[in-house]
């Protein structure tokens, strides 16, 4: 008998609620997905304000509810089981969540789950291409985290490869942006701006792909200093800077390493799936350079729609799905958020 799952997300600015359908033969279907995000908010400030975020949270969170039962055309009582963000992400913010989900939980006396938000990435795109083939590689950019994870088993299995040592990808965009006098959040603009300009006109720098830096881990923070200086320097001999040149080329060098280091470890690894997820992978570079490179290497390429890329319901719903299908235990009504919850650990017990 299939069964609903009704997903909670507030690790960050977006309010996310999302209902889908577990099918007997273990297959997921989108219902509603719901956001309501405080991003406005934040923007005059360059950045998610965390007090701002928690109190969106709780003025959101019963009407983006209300929305996604309304859209899904479902009542409360259709649903079978619940999952939440459980980390990582901003504490306060996660536990409005966690805190709505205890209270749904408890009002329909149905199971509870808590899992992780970038599992919860990955396990989005089976909700657009099905289900995932083990193993697959899941390159996962976003304003928080850049990671390339191995995904032996969605519900239970994933090992990281590699992960920022500093900035993430999308935290060198948004501070790119504001060198660039870009509004925030700094990832679209850039992107738009880009489009019109010269990738090959700066040679910004690499980030950690010398012979002795780690293989697949990744740096961003000497790039976004390498753009600063550019720009200081332009400003200081009196030239105009050249915004689209300056974007075109910052993107193409956040493209350039992520691919790379991501079609490096498929190889190694000995997958020939990837997936690109998280915020980031909206972007129309990132996507073009990684159907390029997957291409050459024989590797097919999963990106989820836009939509599904940034922070949602949906996705937590899909992880939630896929973590009751394979019959985890459920999480102790007492657990709380963890802000730093690894990737390793997909759902609490």
């Amino acid at each position: 008998m299939a069964r609903i799952i009704m997903g909670i997300e507030s690790s960050c600015d977006e309010t996310g609620v999302g209902l889908v359908r577990l099918h007997d033969d273990g297959t997921v279907e989108l219902l509603a997905d719901e956001v309501a995000s405080s991003v406005e908010q934040h923007a005059r400030f360059g950045g998610v304000v965390p007090e701002v975020a928690s109190r969106a949270h709780l003025e959101a969170m019963v009407p983006t509810t209300e929305r996604a039962f309304a859209t899904a055309g479902l009542s409360m009582s259709d649903v079978d089981a619940i999952a939440v963000t459980a980390g990582p992400g901003l504490a306060g913010a996660l536990l409005v969540g966690v805190s709505a989900a205890k209270a749904y939980a408890t009002a329909l006396d149905v199971p509870l789950y808590g899992v992780n938000h970038l599992a919860g990435h990955i396990a989005v795109d089976t909700l657009q291409h099905g289900p995932l083939p083990a193993p697959c590689l899941a390159l996962l950019v976003s304003g928080g985290h850049t990671q390339l994870l191995r995904v032996d088993d969605i519900a239970s299995s994933i090992t990281e490869l590699g992960s920022t040592v500093d900035d993430a990808a999308g935290e060198a965009y948004d501070k790119v942006a504001r060198v660039l006098g870009l509004p925030y959040p700094g990832g679209p603009p850039i992107d738009k701006a880009a489009r019109n300009g010269n990738p090959s006109a700066i040679a910004f720098p690499r980030g950690m792909t010398g012979p002795r830096d780690a293989a697949f881990d990744f740096s961003f923070s000497g790039l976004k200093t390498a753009v600063a200086r550019w720009v200081e320097g332009a400003a200081r001999r009196g030239e105009e800077i050249p915004v689209d040149d300056v974007a075109a080329s910052f993107q193409e060098a956040v493209a350039d390493v992520l691919t790379a280091k991501a079609i490096r470890a498929a190889k190694e690894q000995g997958i020939d799936t990837m997936v690109v997820s998280g915020g980031v992978a909206a972007n129309s570079r990132l996507k073009e350079l990684a159907a390029e490179r997957c291409a050459v290497a024989g590797i097919e390429l999963r990106v989820p729609r836009p939509r599904l890329c940034t922070d949602n319901g949906a996705m937590i719903a899909a992880l939630g799905a896929h973590v009751v299908a394979a019959k985890r235990p459920t999480a102790p009504l007492e657990f709380s958020a963890n802000p730093a919850l690894p990737v390793n650990v997909v759902s609490l017990s």
